[in-house]
Formats: C-alpha cells, structure tokens, sequence
C-alpha cells in the first residue's frame, strides 16, 4: 500500500504515434506560414515592404490601394501582388494547427487543462483560417475579430499547457517555456491594440505577438518528435493442440 510520504506517480517517457504525427504537422504549419510570408514580401509593392511599417495583413491584401489596419481607422496603402500565397499559407497554418492539436491531445496528462489549452489552440487555427479567407481589403470586421482570436486564442492556449504539463516528465524543461511565451503573446497583443509599437513599429509588434506561437510549434514539434512513440506489442498466436 502507498504511503503518505510516496511522491505522486509521474508520467512519461514515451507517446503515441498519432502524437508524432501531430507534431510533424506543427512544425510543417509553422515553416510553411513563415515560407509564405518572405516569399510573399519579396513579390509586395512597390513601394518594398516594411517589417515595421507594414502590417501582417499587408501581404494578404487583394488589390492595391488604401485600407485600413486591424486596430486603426487611419488609412494606409498596400499592394501585394502575390497575396494568394500568404492567404494560402495562413490557411493552411490554420488547418495544421487545428489537426495537430487534436493529434498532440495524448501527450498531455488527461486533465482539464489540456482540453482547454487544445481547444484554445484549436480556436487560434479558426481565427488563422478566418484572417486568410478573409483579407483586410474584403472583409475588415470578419479579417479584424478573426485576427484577434488568431492572437489571443494562441496567447492563451500556451499558459494553460504550460500548467496542464505539470507532474508530466516529457514536458520537464518546457513548463516555464510555453507559460512564458503565452505571456509574451498577450503582453504584445495588448501594447499592439493600445498603438503602443515603440521602436519596432506597427509591423514588429504584430510579429512579437505571432513569433512566440510559431517558436513555440516548432520547438515543440521537434520535442515530440524526440521522445520515443508507443511500440505494439505482438499478440502471440494460440498453439493448437
């Protein structure tokens, strides 16, 4: 019988198949989106792209002209040519996003934090979706609330699995990451909507709000990806007699 003084039972080391596939899709989510972005910003303008003057959505806008951006009523011009390269790429960021955390549910202990942090994460692949299917110059208010939900949803989703990890040996060194990271998600979000961009612009700003998410998929991914996946265990087959 255990007693009072036996730690806790931890979980670990190995995973689920389905759980490196999973990972497999974070990662290829997260290359393929910022392939499409610098992809995309080589074809914008004139004039060139800025990384600190031009919003994200800049890249998705299907005509050239003055629009507005996600947290401003003043106008600004953008052009971007090769738009349905960027609006495919978040899409799809969205569609691997939302795959892979349903994949990834495994790896985490089976607690309510996890269902909420995967759904928060899920609801961070509709917003992606949302904001490619809906470019700043076709629909502000559906791109704009799909752009915040996008934003917040990932900010959120890493703090609550950075705490659904706990007392879970494959996630030892990644607690204090993902919690972190989600604050600095949220922390951007909210100095991006208050137009406070100091030194890095409107453009720089809206990327500290993304890069810690994307990061945080690719490490992640590469994480479970290390961690060795549950083998089958051979049923014998009944001898006759």
């Amino acid at each position: 019988m255990e007693s009072a003084e036996t730690p806790r039972a931890r979980l670990g080391p190995l995973v689920h198949r389905s759980v490196h596939q999973g990972a497999i899709l974070f990662l290829l989510g997260s290359i393929e989106f910022l392939l499409g972005m610098a992809v995309t910003q080589v074809g914008y303008g004139p004039p060139a792209y800025s990384l600190t003057q031009n919003y994200i959505s800049d890249l998705g806008a299907t005509k050239c002209g003055v629009f507005h951006g996600a947290t401003s009523l003043v106008g600004h011009y953008a052009c971007s040519p090769w738009h349905v390269v960027f609006n495919a790429s978040i899409v799809l960021l969205g569609l691997l996003l939302i795959f892979g955390a349903v994949l990834v549910r495994s790896a985490f202990p089976p607690r309510r934090s996890r269902n909420i942090g995967l759904l928060l994460l899920i609801l961070a692949g509709i917003g992606a979706m949302g904001v490619g299917f809906s470019p700043e110059d076709v629909d502000i208010a559906v791109h704009s609330i799909s752009a915040f939900l996008a934003f917040s949803a990932s900010g959120f989703a890493l703090i609550v699995l950075g705490f659904a990890m706990f007392r879970d040996t494959r996630w030892d060194g990644f607690r204090a990451y993902s919690i972190l990271s989600g604050l600095l998600t949220l922390v951007a979000l909210v100095l991006f909507a208050s137009k406070v961009y100091g030194p890095l612009g409107v453009g720089g700003m809206e990327r500290l709000i993304v890069a810690p998410v994307l990061l945080w998929a690719i490490v992640v991914g590469v994480h479970l990806l290390r961690i060795p996946a549950f083998a089958p265990r051979s049923i014998p087959k009944p001898t006759g007699t």
